[in-house]
C-alpha cells in the first residue's frame, strides 16, 4: 500500500463506493479492488483504510494491520515508492539507489549490462534489493553471488515485490563483504558488480585495500562495474569517479567512465 494508492481508494468512497483498479505489489500488476463506506476487498478478504498514509512510505500487511516497510537497529532502514513503481530504499534517510530520472530496476539493467554476464559467475558486493542480481539472472548468469551486511535490508527484500525470488544460481549471504571477500579464491568469479553506499558512510568499500581484492578474486580480461555518482562535485570540486579510477588502476584494472561509475577491466599482471 502506498499513500497515491490509498488516495484513490479515498476518492472512491467519497463517491460513495464502487470499483478501482490499481495496483498492490508496487506496479508489477494491477487488480480490482472494491471500496465500500468502511473498508476495502480484494480476493474476499476486508482491509481497513489508514488513519494515517504518508507520503514516501510503503505499507505491508501483517498481522492484521498495515505497518510501515521500514525498522530500527543501527539506523532506519525504510522501502521508499517511487513514481515507477519500483521501490527505493533509504538508510537513515539517504537514499540508496537513483530514483529521479529512471527507475532503480531500469537503473540495475543498464548497468549490469556492462558486465555481460551471459554464462558468468558474479559477485555482487553489496546486495541491496536484490535488483542487480535479478538482471544478472535475467541475462543468463551461471551463479550469481550477493553479500549484504544489513539484516534490516535482508528483511525489507521480503517485503518488496520487484526482490528476486529464490533461485538456485543465486547464493545470497548475509555479511560484510571486506570481510567475507578474503575467503574467496583467487580469480574465481568472471564479474563484479560493485554498488556501495556513499564514501561518507562506507569508506572502505572504497579502500585501496579492497580493489586489491576485487581484482585478485576477478579473472583476467574480467570486468566489474562500479557505482560513483557524483558526490559533491560541485560544491567541494571533488571527482570521485577520478579517485576510484586511480585506485582501481593502481590495483591492475584499465578504467573508463560509464554511465554514472567507472568501468574497469582486469589486466594481465593483476
Amino acid at each position: 500500500m502506498t499513500a497515491k494508492v490509498h488516495a484513490a481508494f479515498r476518492r472512491a468512497q467519497a463517491s460513495g463506493g464502487g470499483e478501482v483498479i490499481c495496483t498492490l505489489d508496487l506496479g508489477l500488476t494491477t487488480t480490482p479492488v472494491t471500496v465500500a463506506a468502511t473498508e476495502w476487498r480484494v480476493g474476499g478478504t476486508a482491509y481497513p483504510f489508514l488513519e494515517d498514509c504518508r507520503e514516501r512510505t510503503v505499507y505491508h500487511w501483517a498481522d492484521g494491520q498495515f505497518s510501515a516497510a521500514a525498522r530500527f537497529s543501527a539506523a532506519l532502514v525504510k522501502l521508499v515508492p517511487t513514481e515507477w513503481g519500483t521501490p527505493t530504499f533509504e538508510i537513515d534517510g539517504i537514499k540508496m539507489l537513483p530514483s529521479a530520472e529512471v527507475s532503480p530496476y531500469e537503473d540495475a539493467r543498464r548497468k549490469v549490462e556492462r558486465i555481460r554476464p551471459v554464462g558468468k559467475q558474479v559477485l555482487d558486493t553489496c546486495a541491496g534489493l536484490g535488483y542487480f542480481a535479478a538482471w544478472c539472472l535475467a541475462g543468463g548468469a551461471r551463479e550469481v553471488r550477493s553479500f549484504e551486511k544489513n539484516s534490516d535490508v535482508l528483511w525489507l527484500r521480503t517485503l518488496n515485490p520487484w526482490s528476486p525470488p529464490a533461485d538456485p544460481r543465486l547464493v545470497l549471504e548475509h555479511g560484510d563483504v571486506t570481510e567475507q571477500i578474503r575467503s574467496l579464491p583467487a580469480s574465481s568469479v568472471d564479474a563484479i558488480l560493485h554498488d556501495p553506499p556513499r564514501f561518507g558512510i562506507a569508506g572502505e568499500l572504497y579502500a585501496q585495500s579492497f580493489y586489491d581484492e576485487l581484482a585478485r578474486v576477478l579473472r583476467r580480461r574480467g570486468l566489474l562495474f562500479h557505482y560513483t555518482g557524483a558526490p559533491n562535485r560541485r560544491s567541494s570540486g571533488r571527482d570521485l569517479p577520478a579517485e576510484v579510477s586511480v585506485r582501481l588502476r593502481r590495483a591492475g584494472f584499465a578504467t573508463e567512465p560509464a554511465l554514472d561509475g567507472v568501468l574497469a577491466t582486469r589486466g594481465e599482471r593483476a
